[in-house]
């Protein structure tokens, strides 16, 4: 293949806006805030789950403890029926004097056991409540740096796609006036290899392989018309020859 020097020259420049854009990708892929945000929705995942833990232990005890205050309220309705019974007088028999008197020391030992059961539940349904409040806390702070991280991120990327546009878009402009079959194969040989499809010859040194030429190789260039399209033998990939060629 046949370019004119100037067109190949403007290979170069090509080069260097792909590399950048390959920068640009690879900025994109490793900003520091992907990694930030990994670890706090990892960590927000875990709190979110203690705290439906907590809700929901806090759920249970505020049932079991209306459940056990019925109870209380029950026996308590109980007894005063008893009492009351008992203090009208109506209750003559020693016989059933007695049983009433036993019924309601029963249910006074009862009603003492179920309050019992009441402070305990109370106590766990205070303690899951003062852990729902303490995991709501945590919650809230790491979905603010959750936040603060995203919009850090999309900062970025903004950032990122700004350049990549203007990059583009100069890329365009400059392989408009490059030789579509020239172009064609630059890009063949940059999906080949790496990214890089046209290197500088510098001072006898591929820049894409960073080899230096031999001797026959050397002389092959020298041999070469000043339009063709000379390869690296090494890297396969399109030699641009300069002023600092060294041939």
């Amino acid at each position: 293949m046949n370019a004119a020097p100037a067109d190949q020259i403007r290979l170069l420049d090509v080069q260097n806006l792909d590399v950048r854009l390959t920068q640009l990708a690879h900025r994109r892929k490793n900003l520091p805030e992907l990694a930030e945000l990994a670890t706090l929705e990892g960590d927000l995942t875990q709190q979110r789950d203690l705290l439906v833990a907590a809700q929901t232990e806090e759920s249970d005890t505020s049932r079991e403890q209306t459940k056990a205050e019925q109870d209380v309220d029950q026996v308590r309705q109980r007894a005063a029926r008893d009492q009351k019974r008992l203090d009208s007088g109506a209750v003559s028999s020693p016989k059933d004097l007695e049983n009433l008197q036993r019924e309601l020391a029963s249910l006074a030992k009862r009603q003492g056991d179920l309050e019992d059961v009441v402070l305990e539940v109370m106590e766990r349904r205070e303690a899951a409540q003062e852990r729902v409040r303490e995991l709501t806390d945590r919650v809230a702070a790491i979905q603010a740096k959750v936040d603060d991280a995203t919009a850090r991120r999309d900062a970025a990327n903004a950032e990122i796609d700004a350049e990549v546009a203007t990059v583009t878009k100069e890329r365009e402009l400059t392989v408009a006036d490059i030789p579509a079959a020239l172009v064609t194969l630059y890009d063949r040989i940059r999906a080949k290899q790496g990214g890089i499809g046209a290197a500088r010859l510098y001072q006898r040194r591929c820049e894409g392989c960073r080899l230096e030429l031999d001797i026959t190789e050397l002389n092959d260039v020298r041999a070469a018309a000043a339009d063709a399209v000379v390869r690296c033998e090494n890297c396969s990939r399109i030699l641009v020859r300069t002023p600092d060629s060294g041939l």
